[in-house]
């Protein structure tokens, strides 16, 4: 704390170390640029952990700092000493210990970049107070950019075809629409091809909740007035949706209605998530030329209309 104070560095002191993680995982998920996070070693690092967690789970990009006993006293049982890169190996994207001060750029720069990675989350960097007390040399590495590539124009071709036979296909709106700054080519697509739209808890705001094609929002178990639409559709288009948000067994419990999957990643196997398709890569590339290759629609809402009305 006393090097930082003459630093650009705002440092935050919180009274909890798992609030300095909640603290920087909504940070990260506000700015999209990790938010940072310190602990000490033991009992400030597992206090750490539930903020990091969460984080992690819900794709916010964090980098956790946590000290440790030092080198020479890892091999006993020893105070205050767990290995805490072992503990957070199940809570983060990635995560590592300094063993030498020269490797701190090399480390640095990968915690960040995997952090800010599709999809996005926490990694952990562990610095044992030995090496801590070690002067530092290199110089911090430069940030290369990295860009997601857009599907094949035959994929896009294939998903516009499968919406185009469907005859109540449905919009399920997830934390990625956010993520990938996509909320205006959805909406460009809603308008153009008069799609329904369901949002998860984290896909909210995707399109404005008064507009005639808003299904509001789905995520709480059980079937509610608005997984309803669900039930009525079939075809699901998923976009940006993540399985920690809320459980297709949930509102495809059969796994009768078939998925398309629209995202960074492809989709994780799930019997009820049958994917019919992958469009894998740039939300926003991939949402906006999907668009281009369908054409202007009006579908009869009046089922939609039904589902507002009983919510």
């Amino acid at each position: 704390m006393d090097a930082l104070r003459d630093s650009k560095i705002e440092f935050i002191v919180t009274r909890h170390e798992t609030s300095a993680a909640f603290m920087a995982g909504t940070y990260g998920k506000l700015t999209r640029k990790p938010g940072v996070c310190l602990a000490t070693l033991g009992p400030g690092a597992t206090n750490l952990l539930t903020g990091v967690a969460n984080a992690n789970m819900d794709l916010c990009p964090i980098v956790a700092i946590t000290g440790q006993a030092g080198l020479e006293r890892q091999h006993k049982v020893s105070h205050q000493y767990y290995d805490m890169e072992d503990v957070y190996r199940e809570v983060t994207k990635w995560n590592a210990q300094i063993k030498s001060p020269d490797v701190v750029p090399e480390v640095v720069r990968k915690a960040f970049k995997v952090a800010t990675e599709e999809k996005t989350g926490a990694t952990h960097i562990e610095l044992p107070e030995d090496v801590a007390s070690k002067e530092a040399s290199g110089a911090p590495l430069s940030l290369a950019e990295h860009k997601l590539s857009e599907a094949d124009e035959p994929i896009i071709q294939e998903a516009a075809k499968l919406i185009d036979q469907a005859k109540r296909p449905i919009i399920l709106a997830g934390n990625g629409v956010t993520r990938g700054k996509a909320t205006n080519e959805l909406r460009e697509l809603v308008v153009k091809t008069n799609l329904p739209v369901v949002h998860t808890f984290m896909g909210k705001g995707a399109i404005p909740w008064t507009d005639k094609h808003s299904l509001l929002t789905a995520g709480i178990g059980g079937n509610d007035y608005i997984t309803c639409g669900f039930t009525e559709s079939d075809l699901i288009i998923a976009i940006g949706f993540d399985m920690a948000e809320y459980s297709p067994k949930d509102w495809n419990p059969d796994g009768q209605v078939p998925i398309l999957h629209i995202d960074t990643k492809e989709s994780e196997v799930d019997a009820c998530y049958p994917v019919k398709l992958n469009v894998v890569g740039n939300l926003k590339e991939n949402i906006r030329n999907l668009t281009g290759a369908l054409s202007q629609r009006e579908r009869d809402l009046d089922w939609v209309d039904e589902v507002r009305k009983k919510r």
